[in-house]
């Protein structure tokens, strides 16, 4: 049972990534009121087409008058959020009837109820007209969604005895510390990011390595940029903030992708030299690959101003940093630590000496 869950488990990884895709997609086609309802579209179950349909909708919603491009991009990310919703709650449903077996219970539990959070921020994202506080929690959720879909089909994994392990150790216990700090850093630059996307603030700069012709631009305003307690509207669609305020958002996200690249690049170097027989190679070369190549994403969206497929793969490639730290920690955590082995080794001398 356990490798069967672990095959529906990796599909909703799948499918939360398409969702992030779709959701990026949506956004940057400025398609996040396509529909200006919700669960539906105009009172529909899908976009309203032919005359008859769209009449009745501009009837119903005379403020946002029907626009069948941009109401696509929103139906079809929520249908595929409520396929994952789906497998989800199917995934909660087969742990409870197996829950005398040694398989996760807890988890999947909690992520079927963090889907349903998941989809009252999707709500509130329609009903509040993109406020961004709401969209930033709805992008970061997602990115929560599928790091806890991921961290399950490790486990699952494990009990199905899919995953190989390495039998190696690793240099030093605390690593492990180094390597929490890179997760969170990531998850920060993560936020950032989402902050940045819910206030329109890609755009903010246009040229590198400096921003407006300056390293650090003149009359940025940071206190405008983070005020998480705005109140705007009553439509957010493009963003209200102002110019001084998205190029605070946006160098401060330039910053964090820097502190990034350095700490992780540091890490990933002294995990390498003290990786020995513990079978992390692998790992480590996933996430400096992804690292190198979110980076490089990050640049291009700058110097081509923020294109479309550029963009979306620079949402699912820090997706994919997420996955990659993860993994990485998830295959440490399972392998014994040089610490322990030594104080082992050094109590058997003793007692052979003092024998």
């Amino acid at each position: 049972m356990a490798r069967k869950l672990a095959a529906w488990s990796t599909l909703a990884c799948a499918l939360a990534v398409v969702v992030i895709m779709l959701g990026a997609w949506t956004r940057l086609v400025h398609a996040g009121l396509g529909c200006p309802d919700w669960p539906g579209c105009y009172g529909f179950l899908t976009v309203p087409q032919g005359e008859t349909n769209i009449a009745i909708a501009n009837a119903r919603f005379p403020d946002t008058p029907v626009d069948v491009a941009k109401g696509w991009p929103e139906m079809i990310h929520r249908y595929a959020a409520g396929t994952l919703g789906l497998v989800v709650f199917g995934l909660a449903i087969a742990a409870i009837r197996h829950r005398r077996e040694p398989l996760p219970l807890r988890l999947p539990l909690f992520i079927a109820g963090f889907i349903v959070l998941q989809g009252a921020f999707g709500m509130w994202t329609v009903t509040l007209k993109l406020w961004p506080q709401v969209v930033a929690l709805h992008l970061l959720g997602g990115f929560t969604t599928l790091s806890l879909l991921f961290l399950l089909t490790l486990r699952l994994r494990k009990s199905a005895g899919i995953q190989s392990l390495s039998a190696g150790r690793v240099a030093a216990n605390l690593t492990k510390l180094w390597l929490y700090g890179g997760l969170l850093l990531v998850v920060l630059q993560i936020a950032l990011g989402a902050w940045t996307a819910a206030n329109y603030a890609a755009v903010a700069c246009t040229d590198l390595p400096t921003c407006q012709g300056q390293w650090w631009p003149d009359g940025m305003d940071f206190q405008h940029g983070f005020d998480i307690a705005q109140q705007v509207g009553p439509n957010y669609l493009g963003g209200q903030l102002t110019d001084d305020g998205r190029v605070a958002i946006h160098v401060t996200h330039r910053l964090g992708a820097m502190i990034v690249l350095l700490y992780l690049g540091l890490l990933l170097v002294r995990l390498w030299r003290q990786r020995g027989s513990s079978g992390l190679d692998r790992s480590i070369v996933l996430v400096a690959c992804v690292l190198a190549f979110q980076f490089s994403l990050g640049l291009a969206n700058v110097w081509f101003h923020i294109p479309l497929g550029i963009a979306v793969a620079h949402n699912a490639m820090g997706a994919g940093l997420l996955l990659s730290m993860i993994n990485l920690i998830w295959r440490h955590s399972q392998l014994p630590h040089s610490k322990t082995a030594t104080a082992s080794h050094t109590t058997t001398i003793t007692r052979e000496v003092t024998a």
